[in-house]
């Protein structure tokens, strides 16, 4: 299986439709066992439906936008907008479930009729066909006149190869971005309308030294290369989310997708939060996902000046957040004002001290003796009624800084010691703005 930071060009496939057609089942065999990418991301309490899929040797993103619920006649409009703007503006292909059982709405045609003027490719799944008297009902659907359609069972998986080999044909082949080895790859990510974009364009305008705008991995991210005291790097603007009312969940959705994107190419991840709007389980998402890829990470506090009259000072702002996010108490913290440029002169320095942090090496003599010293501080625990004995340590990698740690019984390491030890490797050579992984192995020659 290969890993998600691999994919560098993927294309968008929105599942929609109405509620209860099966979109979620379906969307749940499409990614198969190749994993949902931030499900259990800590600080985050609801479920995001997204994730990498592979078919017939194409690599997309594939999403459930969540169901439309036609019950609440208030919430139709605002509702239909939502998709079709996802479909409109960010989708690549398109793949609309109906249930055969229920029959096509006057909904589902005007949904189906916005996507059409899109000129996108758009497939009719029509799901629950698991028996010759559903397969009958799936005829009516032909009237629409809809090249693509599908009968389904999403459930069962019957039809499911069919209709995603042609899915698979309209999505075009994986590229691989090429990449300078001395530049710094930074990606600006955080919710919509943070100041994402105004930071890179303030940014770009302050050094005045952009060698070229080049595309990044699809139309909403765009690669900045700029220089400045001599290190190159390339800003990752994740730019292109369009917010219309109310109706957020897909487009947000969406906006976590781009930074996901984003992430899997950078070494520094800058999470943009509204200082006026505080922290949320949006910022969480993104910063986890941060973490879990190994990226190093400063927390960029943009529009602070509108947030002054709810908290006595800054620090106070901090702890709050800090407090939210408390897996991401090891990055640099600090406010500035995108429209303005204060406190921009930080943000280079920054980038510099964490990607140093984040690429550095920890000879193995020291790094032996600092985890030998915590362990006699505090000892480790029993497994099984016998001692728990650390042999030795050293680093396999960096970017993330990660080391291998030899023990007797890797099973019996309690992941609140993992962090123990983490914490001493923090303290003793400091790591700051960089998560760091301690793998346990055993020792083939421990008893």
């Amino acid at each position: 299986m290969r890993d998600e930071s691999e994919f560098k060009n993927e294309a968008i496939v929105a599942i929609i439709g109405r509620a209860n057609v099966g979109k979620s089942t379906l969307f749940n065999k499409i990614i198969g066992k190749k994993t949902a990418i931030v499900n259990n991301t800590r600080g985050v309490t609801r479920d995001r439906n997204y994730g990498i899929a592979d078919w017939y040797g194409k690599t997309f993103w594939a999403v459930d936008t969540g169901g439309i619920d036609f019950a609440g006649e208030n919430d139709f409009e605002p509702l239909i907008a939502e998709q079709a703007e996802f479909a409109k503006e960010e989708a690549d292909c398109v793949i609309f479930v109906v249930d055969c059982r229920q029959g096509m709405t006057p909904q589902d045609r005007e949904v189906i009729e916005m996507v059409r003027k899109t000129g996108k490719p758009l497939f009719l799944a029509v799901n629950k066909v698991d028996n010759p008297e559903n397969e009958s009902l799936a005829y009516e659907f032909a009237k629409i006149g809809i090249q693509n359609m599908f009968s389904i069972s999403a459930e069962h998986g019957y039809g499911l190869m069919e209709l995603m080999e042609g899915v698979a044909e309209t999505i075009p082949e994986n590229n691989p971005i090429e990449v300078d080895e001395n530049e710094i790859r930074v990606a600006i990510v955080g919710r919509p309308n943070v100041g994402k974009s105004s930071l890179v364009n303030k940014l770009l305008d302050t050094y005045r030294c952009i060698v070229s705008d080049k595309p990044g991995t699809t139309r909403d991210a765009t690669d900045s290369p700029i220089e400045s005291d001599g290190q190159k790097y390339v800003l990752i603007d994740t730019a292109g989310i369009r917010r219309k009312g109310k109706t957020v969940q897909t487009l947000e959705k969406f906006s976590v997708i781009m930074s996901l994107k984003a992430l899997d190419r950078c070494h520094v991840a800058v999470l943009v939060i509204d200082g006026n709007e505080g922290i949320t389980d949006q910022d969480a998402s993104i910063a986890g996902y941060a973490i879990d890829k190994g990226r190093s990470c400063v927390v960029l506090v943009n529009k602070w000046d509108l947030a002054q009259k709810k908290y006595k000072n800054f620090e106070e702002f901090q702890e709050f957040v800090q407090n939210k996010l408390k897996f991401l108490d090891f990055a640099p913290f600090f406010d500035v004002s995108a429209k303005t440029g204060y406190n921009l002169s930080l943000f280079f320095p920054q980038i510099n001290q964490v990607f140093g942090e984040y690429s550095k090496r920890v000879a193995t003599g020291p790094l032996n003796d600092c985890l030998h010293k915590a362990v006699e501080k505090n000892p480790l625990s029993h497994f099984r009624g016998k001692f728990i004995k650390l042999f030795y340590s050293a680093q396999v990698r960096d970017c993330p800084p990660t080391f291998r740690c030899f023990v007797n019984f890797p099973q019996g390491i309690h992941f609140s010691y993992k962090r123990y030890l983490t914490n001493s490797l923090r303290k003793k050579f400091g790591f700051k703005g960089t998560p760091v992984r301690l793998v346990f192995s055993r020792k083939k020659s421990a008893n």
